[in-house]
């Protein structure tokens, strides 16, 4: 069993214990050999590279390149350059402009076996020899080259069998324990004391360990740092939520400890682990921006997820965010390599990536890239916040919206992913219709029609029929019925005839003016209604049928309804029994709260 304290090799270096990974580091950069570095995802093999060369050798830069992420020509490509001698034409091997950073540099090369067939060869030449093309890495000041990646086959494309290759690196395995992850966590979350946290980690068992990665136990702290739920920080597979479970005999996924864990880790932390938290999306996205993060939106179709991340972006960020669909992305829409003067590849980064204004970028549609290699390059930004090896200057937040990959027991044409991807976000959210404010907007903007099909929404159909219309469907409802066109044209289509299985009746009724009760109505009939709840209240506290109408009225409307018809509901909610108006502020938005609590107030001085 391993213990809460971090496993180091024993040296020193300015006071402090030098992690296994990094003594393998300077170990390879002094003798001149390549290493090749396994260990599982999200251990802190990359970052601890970035932390250790710039404190451990000073005047040396770091070359990371995504190998995941490269293309066959971004390392190196052929082509016309100006002779400067003879003034003609002539072709060149260019090599990709890092690896020309003009100071002594280490080569880290992440993510080696997730390459393709023709870059893998050119991983070859480098790691064997240092060299690239024509090009003498060593030359160009090359002091390391490392090739790091995790073994498994779920995450990698490739196994390195080739003994020619082999026999030129000095290959380590490592651990979570080889790492310096407790220590920068411990200081990335002051004051928090991290002990406790990390003896529970320390006290579950190697495969649970490996679930609960570094990676992830970072995002845990990080949203328990906001108040978010802790669930949150765990990674979507394929969809769904990961499960904190052993594997049992037949290696199928035993019992579920995700409660339990997290419960523990908010508990060793001194904070509670809320399972919701009112308006989730916009909250979320504001923490984005304040605290640079990834966060990955999954939720159905037209439930406004994107309008919804727009909307919050722009009002935290003062601008448009930068906003990319996946299904039409290419990556010339993100960068583009070109020979440059100096005889490297350098490559252009689109034009709303450049200059140093504040920027927010929405992926939409995440899970259904047009391509391999735009989805490629989509990885880099999201995980090293870089574009063909350039910062994103002044980059403040990702946001990635994406679909399930089943939603009304229909399979949705969307990719997989593997847990190495699924880290990568700080923040990752199912989304509930019912967690988009969309409503008040389709108020705002259609009036009486919109109100009209929101309370047949919530009044006139199930959860199954409410689960097939979309607040994408409410608009449609109400412009064909602007238009007097047949309603059932504005539900999902489902082929040969069929469409969504929701009865329209009850909503073509409310249209034509049958008597029905909302809102307005009751604010209309305000003295029957409340005869009707002293009558209810003077036979019993628990109240009746009208309390229970009333409640539900008043429970499924939006602010702007309730603020319309505020003094009808001060009066009405003064009538009902107190564990009714109990359950108004449970879950509510902040403004839904302060609307209820300056009620009860009011009926408190009153």
């Amino acid at each position: 069993m391993s213990t809460g304290t971090e496993q180091s090799t024993g040296a020193q270096r300015d006071g402090r214990e030098v992690s296994r990974l990094e003594s393998f580091i300077d170990a390879m950069i002094d003798i001149g050999q390549t290493g090749q570095i396994f260990g599982e995802h999200g251990i802190g093999k990359t970052a601890t590279f970035f932390t250790h060369i710039g404190r451990a050798h000073p005047g040396t830069a770091l070359v990371y390149v995504p190998a995941a992420n490269l293309t066959p020509d971004d390392l190196l490509v052929n082509a016309p350059v100006r002779d400067p001698h003879s003034g003609e034409l002539v072709l060149r091997q260019l090599v990709m402009s890092q690896l020309k950073p003009g100071t002594p540099f280490v080569l880290l090369i992440d993510d080696s076996l997730q390459a393709g067939d023709t870059i893998q060869s050119q991983l070859m030449q480098i790691a064997c020899n240092w060299t690239l093309g024509e090009h003498d890495l060593r030359a160009l000041g090359c002091v390391g080259v490392f090739l790091t990646d995790n073994e498994s086959l779920s995450e990698t494309s490739a196994r390195r069998g080739d003994l020619a290759l082999l026999d030129r690196m000095v290959t380590m395995r490592i651990t979570a324990n080889d790492t310096s992850w407790r220590r920068h966590l411990a200081v990335k979350y002051r004051p928090w004391d991290l002990n406790p946290v990390f003896a529970v980690w320390a006290s579950l068992s190697p495969a649970l360990r490996e679930l609960l990665s570094p990676r992830t136990l970072d995002h845990l702290l990080a949203n328990a740092k906001e108040g978010f739920p802790l669930s949150w920080g765990l990674p979507l597979i394929d969809g769904e939520r990961l499960r904190l479970a052993e594997p049992g005999p037949d290696g199928r996924p035993g019992q579920n400890r995700t409660a339990e864990i997290l419960d523990r880790v908010a508990e060793a932390l001194g904070v509670p682990n809320p399972t919701t938290i009112p308006d989730p999306v916009r909250q979320v996205v504001r923490a984005a921006l304040r605290n640079r993060w990834t966060v990955l939106l999954q939720g159905p179709p037209g439930c406004g997820k994107t309008e919804l991340v727009r909307e919050t972006v722009r009002a935290g960020l003062g601008r448009e965010p930068l906003y990319f669909s996946l299904p039409v992305t290419n990556v010339e829409d993100l960068c583009a390599p070109i020979p440059s003067p100096d005889g490297t590849l350098d490559n252009l980064l689109a034009a709303n990536f450049t200059g140093p204004g504040p920027k927010a970028i929405v992926w939409d549609e995440y899970n259904r890239p047009k391509d391999r290699a735009a989805f490629a390059k989509l990885m880099e930004i999201t995980q090293e916040w870089s574009l063909a090896g350039r910062r994103i200057e002044n980059l403040k937040a990702q946001i990635a919206v994406q679909n399930p990959p089943y939603h009304l027991g229909r399979k949705l044409l969307v990719s997989r992913n593997n847990i190495a991807q699924a880290t990568r976000f700080t923040a990752s959210l199912t989304v509930e219709p019912e967690d988009i404010p969309a409503n008040e907007w389709l108020l705002a903007r259609y009036g009486a029609d919109a109100e009209t099909v929101l309370e047949w929404w919530k009044h006139d159909i199930d959860d199954d029929g409410r689960a097939w219309i979309t607040k994408r469907t409410l608009e449609r409802l109400v412009k064909l019925h602007r238009k007097g066109l047949p309603l059932e044209m504005a539900t999902v289509y489902l082929g040969d005839g069929e469409y969504a299985p929701v009865p329209l009746t009850a909503l073509i009724d409310r249209f034509k003016g049958r008597p029905v009760t909302g809102l307005r109505e009751l604010a209309r009939d305000a003295d029957l209604w409340a005869a009707r709840l002293r009558r209810a209240a003077e036979h019993t506290d628990e109240g009746g049928d009208d309390s229970d109408v009333v409640h539900q009225i008043l429970a499924n409307a939006e602010l702007s309804q309730l603020k319309k018809h505020r003094a009808v509901v001060a009066r009405m909610v003064a009538l009902l029994p107190a564990k009714l108006r109990a359950t108004y502020l449970v879950g509510a938005s902040a403004q839904q709260q302060r609307f209820w609590t300056d009620i009860f107030t009011g009926m408190a001085r009153r």
